[in-house]
């Protein structure tokens, strides 16, 4: 299957990607991953993105789109897989569009996790990182410490990040509601749109997400 997996921050889509690549046996391709590896691996496009990156810029779309159809062209992928953070614009989901139909192939659908505004700030504005090692996340309500403030694998500080402050969350729900959420139009236009709560544990989650593939929803 060919998926693109869409949702405001905080709505959990790193974790379902994971979750749906491993149950349909397709790659998972995050944005995140393309540009380190691009750059960690010197190539042209990765040079160009670190360069911008440096120099404080958003990516070019160009470049972006450079790197997924890259992706896309590796053996793996071939058969199918599953789209996280790209495309971001519609832009983007128009020149994804172009390599689809220029390979004869097509997206299967688009996954949209829908997370009310209120509980995407409490998610992310709740987070709490331990200083020695940013992988021990905790939550201030969700997945307390024993003890506040303080990381139980290895006891080091948990702290806020700067970018988790609730100022911060809003000002990037609002790129996500002028950038990214018009594609949600933009495919629905396609019929290949099928909109899952991401309300509940991942388990459940991931089972709505299934139960649409399956019912041929998506």
């Amino acid at each position: 299957m060919r998926i693109v997996l869409v949702g405001p921050p905080g709505a959990g889509k790193g974790t379902q990607a994971a979750f749906l690549a491993k149950n349909l046996s397709i790659p998972h391709i995050s944005t995140g991953d393309l540009f380190r590896a691009n750059i960690s691996q010197g190539t042209d496009l990765g040079k160009q993105a670190k360069a911008y990156m440096d120099a404080g810029n958003l990516v070019p779309d160009e470049v972006t789109i450079g790197m997924a159809e890259d992706r896309l062209d590796q053996a793996d992928a071939t058969d199918g897989f599953l789209l996280d953070g790209f495309p971001r614009n519609e832009f983007q989901a128009r020149a994804l569009d172009t390599y689809l139909a220029r390979h004869g192939i097509a997206l299967d659908g688009v996954l949209d996790l829908e997370v009310p505004e209120d509980e995407v700030v409490k998610r992310i504005a709740g987070r709490r990182v331990c200083r020695n090692n940013s992988a021990h996340v905790f939550h201030v309500e969700y997945k307390q410490p024993k003890t506040e403030g303080v990381c139980d694998e290895c006891g080091g500080e948990l702290y806020q990040r700067s970018d988790d402050a609730e100022d911060k969350v809003r000002t990037r729900l609002e790129v996500y509601h002028r950038e990214t959420e018009p594609i949600i139009d933009y495919y629905k236009q396609q019929d290949l749109v099928v909109t899952i709560s991401a309300l509940g544990p991942v388990a459940e989650v991931t089972g709505r997400a299934m139960d649409a593939l399956r019912a041929g929803n998506a």
